[in-house]
């Protein structure tokens, strides 16, 4: 049968491409890693710095496939190396800089990367490991000769020096759109980081899904504050989303407490922001602290671990923002699933509507999800019935790269690794990550639900709750609170709080102060520290 429609092939330089063509104004915004200066930049004048740097990689020898590594925070220098590298049918590794060491070294290695880019301030990494990594042939920092950091190791270039003399015109070659593009590492909390790789037609899918009105819905006129991090998960797409429709993106640097990320929404008058909750858990900290309202801020998408219900009406309520709740993982591009209000929802009462609006949402056209119980057999979609997560779509890993068995069943499923359950609806909620529950005498307790309850309390910051051993119970529940500041919550206070939602028995046998929570390399608790700290922790009787 001929073939009636045209079939190009994709390269996803052709995002920056239509953004240079149809929206050269836009703006990329990023507060500098060097000086915590401000520096604007619009899409034509980036593509055109992508080119050159392109015409640098051909020079260094860079071929299709090869692997480069960025280790770099949100700024325009990482995101302009990111199309110069897939543009050519290279490989983006992006590699989280608060991995350990260990891990670092790992990824590195196992990608086999051939040059890494990287920040000024995480140069001292690799300064630790230069010679654990025999493959890596040069290193590009991301700044200008002013601020190079002084080093004996060889081959090391400013990227600003890199980009000098080099012709602004690259002819951009053709390939298989199944090639690989970008790589990402999960974090790796057990055992060795895993890396999925993602190809331009899959992140080309996910882009198309992430910028539709039932996600993110960004269009030309719209300002994205983008606190996920390039590094983590795919960067959650904004790095397509945002050329592909021509929508300004803030970068924030380093610059991550609340007073920092308040000025820039309200400087730049971003209507769009997405990261995890503990980001906007500083925000609103800060906000609540010296009586700022954010005046611009539409919605703001949030990921990566469950937000609590104080968080999403205080958004509400006091700044008139809606706080959407998304969930995914780095296997997923990382996108599955956004809390948009359905019409049936939005004709409930308010208080029932709630119920619904604070689970993590339904599937984007693109992605199938279910639920099962230890057997494989489907559980109903009742919004009670809990079990494994599956996941499957064009998006979804099948193999981990390096790695020969797939990484799904017979049929194509995934397992996620989180405990949840689906409604009639459609609308799916967490319970736990299935390492994370608490089994006490036979009985799962949620640490998700115990820490969204213990948030709001008026005077609790962030909550965190594990599992501790006991020898009768087998497990038991603590619960470490960081509180706001100047604030003295009670545990009697947090057990009443906690009283509202869980019987006795699932209670915290302690509750335990801490000014701060360890913070792992994806933004979100390390419960995993927390867990490995309180190991042998005996707990009082509140």
């Amino acid at each position: 049968m001929s073939t009636h429609m045209q079939n190009q092939t994709f390269n996803l330089i052709s995002c920056m491409q239509f953004a240079d063509k149809y929206h050269p104004r836009s703006k990329v915004i990023t507060q500098l890693v060097e000086d915590n200066s401000i520096h604007e930049i619009t899409y034509g004048e980036m593509y055109v710095r992508i080119k050159k740097l392109a015409n640098a990689l051909q020079g260094m020898g860079i071929k299709l496939g090869d692997r480069i590594g960025t280790v770099g925070l949100n700024t325009y220098r990482h995101l302009e190396s990111w199309y110069a590298i897939q543009g050519q049918g290279a490989i983006s590794h992006t590699i989280n800089p608060r991995l350990s060491m260990q891990q670092f070294e790992y990824i590195i290695n196992h990608a086999e990367d051939r040059i890494i880019f990287i920040d000024p301030i995480f140069w001292p990494i690799i300064e630790g490991i230069h010679g654990k990594l025999p493959k890596v042939e040069a290193y590009v920092i991301y700044t200008d000769d002013a601020h190079m950091p002084k080093t004996e190791i060889p081959n090391v270039h400013s990227y600003e020096s890199l980009l000098e003399g080099q012709s602004d015109e690259f002819d951009w070659p053709e390939f298989d759109e199944n090639s690989g593009s970008s790589l990402c590492y999960t974090s790796g909390t057990t055992g060795n980081p895993k890396g999925v790789m993602y190809t331009h037609k899959s992140n080309r899918l996910h882009a198309y899904a992430a910028t539709s009105p039932e996600c993110i819905g960004m269009t030309s006129r719209d300002t994205l504050l983008v606190v996920v991090p390039l590094f983590h998960a795919n960067s959650w797409s904004t790095a397509y989303s945002g050329p592909m429709t021509g929508a300004n993106l803030i970068f924030p640097g380093k610059a991550m407490d609340g007073e920092s990320i308040y000025n820039i929404i309200e400087n730049y008058q971003a209507n769009l922001a997405a990261g995890v909750p503990t980001v906007w858990t500083a925000l609103l900290d800060y906000c609540e602290r010296n009586n700022k309202i954010l005046h611009s801020m539409k919605e703001l998408l949030v990921g990566g671990s469950a937000a609590p219900p104080a968080m999403f009406r205080t958004f509400r309520d006091v700044h008139g923002a809606d706080l959407l709740h998304g969930w995914g993982m780095t296997e997923m591009s990382p996108i599955g699933t956004l809390n948009r209000a359905t019409a049936e929802i939005e004709a409930m009462p308010a208080e029932e509507a709630e119920k619904y609006r604070l689970k993590q949402g339904r599937p984007l056209f693109g992605v199938d999800l279910k639920v099962v119980d230890e057997e494989g057999n489907e559980l109903p979609r009742d919004g009670e019935s809990a079990g494994k997560l599956l996941v499957k779509g064009n998006w979804v890993v099948h193999t981990y790269f390096g790695a020969e068995a797939p990484a799904v069943d017979a049929d194509g499923w995934f397992d996620t690794g989180d405990v949840a359950n689906i409604d009639r609806y459609g609308y799916m909620e967490i319970v736990d990550r299935s390492k994370d529950l608490i089994k006490s005498g036979g009985e799962w307790i949620s640490s998700v639900d115990m820490e969204n309850l213990a948030m709001g309390h008026p005077e609790v910051l962030m909550a965190a709750a594990i599992a501790i051993p006991d020898e009768k119970w087998a497990e038991r529940p603590l619960l470490i609170v960081v509180p706001k500041e100047g604030k003295n919550p009670t545990k009697e206070g947090i057990q009443e709080e906690l009283s509202k939602g869980f019987a006795k028995w699932q209670l915290p046998d302690d509750i335990i102060f801490v000014p701060e929570v360890p913070i792992g390399p994806t933004g979100k608790i390390s419960k995993l520290t927390l867990r490995k700290q309180y190991a042998d922790y005996k707990a009082e009787s509140v």
